[in-house]
């Protein structure tokens, strides 16, 4: 297998660190806007480097990237960019005949008159309206496989196949007890992406009803994490899981909820209070600029916080229904502690925790294990080898009953 990875930033740099332990692909081409990023992501890999290429390239040219699809004999194209560049990379793999995989969906937009009751474009909708064109093509576009979504959709099909006969409801649940010295404000993962999805309207999805809106941060809720962690205060955010799930997993409602923290939450309605969240340029002294660029540019690299960060972060699925005619209620999770992956890949917690995923979702690809055509996402696939992957990478699951 021949790989073209697109960003080499945080989440970037940590896939090439997971994959140079494994022997399942030839070569991977790793790609940027910044080209010194990508050199110091192969830099890093030290023996290992020989398999792997660096390249500028700009995600936004789908011609661009079509070209070098094939210039360098690819065989699938892994995104991790942020979402803006889903869209012109999605197309650029079907343009070149080849698989697709990524961490995040096409971006949403809500509702013109009832943001907040009704959804608007939904995550993904972009996507699924060209699942026949990869159908036809006979490729296959891996969606949504990251962390979450992806681990957490993994989880939730492994639930419903093996630990439960009916399910009420599937919750992904995110929390952490990260803290980084010297900074008042540091987000753990890319600002614009924390930005896009805490801000949107979230949205939940139930059987007698399908997919509705809220207002964001409702329905607050502490769940408890497991590894010490402890309570955390979770909010509904909107997230590609409940457009997900619903569709090959069967369940009564579906929500996704993410334990932001009041400072950080005020934080955010303040920067939507000054527009500073917008995405559309502003004239300034000097030329236009996105207000949300501006401020991803005035905070600390996620990826460069590591030797700063403590704690943990856990992802995982909340699941409540029953088996053999009894209640059964269990939390399927993934804790990382960000000491340890600092030690033993250089990579932080969030984005390194986020990174493994698609790695083993290509090893899945590469061996045969996982295949099939079109528009997929981790919860149409067998949930099983997944885990068991994750397990032989050195990072083990967990499972809790509630």
């Amino acid at each position: 297998m021949r790989v073209l990875l697109v960003g080499a930033g945080g989440v970037g740099t940590a896939i090439t660190r997971i994959a140079a332990r494994r022997s399942f692909f030839d070569h991977m081409i790793v790609t940027d806007y910044d080209l010194s990023r990508a050199e110091a992501a192969v830099a890093a890999l030290g023996e290992e480097r020989a398999r792997f290429t660096a390249l500028r390239i700009d995600a936004s040219d789908r011609e661009a990237v079509t070209a070098l699809l094939a210039e360098q004999r690819c065989d699938i194209l892994v995104n991790a960019t942020d979402p803006r560049f889903v869209m012109p990379l999605f197309e650029a793999a079907l343009a070149a005949g080849v698989d697709y995989l990524d961490m995040a969906m096409s971006l949403s937009s809500p509702h013109p008159e009832r943001p907040y009751e009704e959804c608007g474009v939904k995550l993904g909708d972009g996507q699924f309206e060209r699942a026949a064109a990869w159908e036809e093509a006979g490729r296959l576009a891996l969606v949504g496989v990251g962390v979450e979504p992806g681990l957490s959709d993994v989880f939730a099909r492994y639930a419903a196949d093996e630990l439960f006969d009916t399910i009420e409801e599937i919750g992904v649940r995110d929390g952490a007890n990260l803290t980084v010295d010297g900074y008042d404000f540091a987000p753990s993962f890319s600002i614009w992406t924390t930005i896009e999805e805490c801000l949107n309207p979230p949205v939940v999805w139930e059987k007698d009803r399908g997919w509705f809106t809220t207002a964001p941060f409702s329905e607050p809720e502490v769940f408890d994490f497991p590894e010490g962690i402890g309570p955390v205060e979770c909010v509904n955010v909107e997230h590609e899981e409940v457009l997900l799930i619903p569709r090959w997993v069967e369940s009564r409602r579906v929500t996704f909820k993410y334990g932001l923290g009041d400072e950080f939450i005020d934080t955010l309605k303040t920067l939507h209070k000054l527009g500073l969240d917008r995405t559309d340029k502003v004239s300034v002294p000097g030329g236009d600029v996105s207000p949300r660029d501006v401020v991803a540019a005035c905070l600390p690299d996620p990826a460069s916080l590591g030797n700063r960060m403590h704690g943990k972060t856990c992802a995982g699925t909340w699941v409540k229904g029953t088996k053999d005619g009894a209640p059964r209620e269990v939390y399927l999770y993934h804790v990382v502690d960000n000491q340890w992956s600092m030690r033993e890949y250089g990579s932080q917690a969030v984005v390194w925790q986020t990174a493994i995923n698609p790695v083993i979702a290509l090893e899945l690809v590469a061996t045969g294990v996982w295949s099939g055509v079109g528009v997929l996402g981790a919860e149409a696939l067998d949930p099983r080898p997944f885990l068991d992957l994750l397990v032989a990478y050195g990072s083990p699951w967990g499972l809790r009953e509630q």
